[in-house]
């Protein structure tokens, strides 16, 4: 989307209230049957104690939400954090900063200097938008040569890269994941998070439906089951650690248990990319997306 609009929050409003039931939000149950999913639209309106008619406008894009409308939807709909701020910038009133121009993002020299020192784990810096900012050799011999790359962003890799989409034992629930974690840091005034989103949305049915379902997630930690055409199987913990100067950086590392083959083959992945052999892994050649 190009900008937030009053269409996008009501939407969004639609998709939460039906994800909840009346229990969840501490409202008797009826033994009327429901002919909608979730809350209906008086109940929201009790809840965050605003006129159904005002909230019946929200949903459909006919007035702008106040700030204090917005407090207590949040509260009523049950949002944690994420949905919090997804919300907030939806209605436009995310932050006052000025409209600032855009630097090219740049990999801090302390995100360059840990992935270094990362030699027996794979690891990628990941900026605005889930690009590809930097990677380790031990990334490389996991997913691909990312240099090759005409676009490097994790998204557009698990939608469209061969490789990528087939290393995902579990593609439907880790592509899922990343379509939420992208709504999360959605700019509706970035130009090239637009232009990502039209051209997944236009090439994949399955990155289009999920987009609009408008679930957010900002998860930093997780398991990824991989199978990999060289070393089989592995299971590897993901976790992403926040740079604390606001850039929006983010270093992500997959490790394995103590002890567990998975280990075991990400050491023998990780002597391919330290003897420099990384494009001498079967299948990368001519694979490039």
């Amino acid at each position: 989307m190009n900008s937030a609009t009053p269409s996008h929050l009501g939407a969004f409003l639609k998709a939460r209230r039906a994800q909840l039931a009346p229990g969840d939000c501490g409202l008797p149950a009826t033994d009327s049957a429901r002919r909608v999913a979730g809350l209906r639209r008086e109940e929201v309106a009790q809840l965050a104690a605003i006129s159904v008619d005002y909230y019946t406008r929200l949903e459909q894009g006919r007035v702008r939400a106040s700030a204090s409308v917005l407090a207590t939807l949040a509260r009523a709909l049950r949002l944690d954090e994420d949905q919090e701020r997804y919300l907030y910038e939806l209605a436009g009133r995310g932050d006052d900063r000025p409209r600032r121009r855009r630097a090219p993002q740049r990999v801090r020299p302390a995100m360059r200097r840990l992935l270094d020192q990362l030699t027996q784990t794979p690891a990628l810096v990941l900026g605005k938008r889930l690009d590809v900012l930097d990677w380790n050799p031990a990334a490389v011999a996991l997913y691909v040569d990312f240099s090759t790359l005409a676009r490097r962003n994790y998204v557009h890799l698990l939608f469209t890269h061969p490789v990528c989409r087939e290393l995902h034992r579990n593609w439907r629930h880790d592509a899922r994941e990343a379509v939420a974690a992208l709504r999360m840091e959605a700019d509706p005034d970035d130009p090239e998070l637009a232009r990502l989103v039209g051209e997944l949305s236009v090439q994949d049915t399955d990155f289009r439906a999920w987009w609009a379902e408008h679930h957010v997630s900002n998860a930093g930690y997780g398991t990824k089951h991989y199978r990999h055409h060289l070393v089989g199987d592995l299971t590897l913990d993901c976790d992403t650690w926040a740079s604390p100067d606001g850039s929006g950086q983010r270093l992500m590392v997959l490790t394995a248990e103590a002890g567990s083959p998975s280990q075991d083959a990400l050491r023998i992945l990780t002597s391919w990319s330290a003897s420099g052999n990384e494009s001498a892994l079967p299948g990368r050649e001519g694979r490039q997306g």
